[in-house]
């Protein structure tokens, strides 16, 4: 920008888009000047650099003011965990079903968790069976991302949420 342009010949672009064509350096700071503009280097590999004179405190405020509105039009998905043991009452299980299923309307993945204590771990197929259990109430709703893995003293599954179920929930 203005006196940092290291370049002894530019190709100078106005501030209403007009191809002055290529000058001098200090040429082209002159009329930038002249108009309270800056002169700022928009593509320095080319030969030789194109210089474009503009306001640049506004182009950077607009430019912030649209990486805000692409930031915000973007749907962060958080994963959110249930956890359960192999044991689980029915009440308890349907709970934590409809825990994930809120968080799956909500458009995040849910990470279902077992945990072993004990000889619990012996029988891996009771957490196992728990995991195809919810798995199949929330086929529906959800396509599993990743199987039931038994990682140390956990048994994990991680699910997301169909594609078009997301779009219904957030309009």
């Amino acid at each position: 920008m203005n006196e940092e342009i290291r370049a002894r010949e530019v190709r100078l672009v106005s501030s209403t888009n007009e191809q002055l064509g290529i000058m001098l350096l200090r040429d082209a700071l002159r009329l930038a000047v002249e108009q309270n503009l800056d002169l700022v280097e928009v593509a320095p590999t080319a030969k030789p650099p194109v210089c474009r004179i503009m306001d640049f405190g506004k182009f950077r405020y607009e430019q912030q003011k649209r990486d805000k509105e692409v930031k915000k039009k973007q749907k962060v998905v958080a994963l959110k965990e249930v956890k359960l043991r192999p044991n689980i009452e029915d009440h308890d299980f349907n709970v934590k079903l409809k825990n994930a299923q809120r968080f799956l309307e909500d458009g995040d993945k849910v990470k279902v968790t077992i945990m072993f204590r004990g000889r619990e771990l012996s029988h891996p197929e009771l957490g196992k069976q728990v995991l195809v259990r919810m798995a199949s109430l929330l086929k529906e709703m959800a396509n599993i991302e990743r199987d039931a893995k038994l990682e140390g003293k956990n048994m994990i599954m991680i699910v997301a949420p169909k594609p078009n179920n997301n779009t219904q929930s957030s309009t």
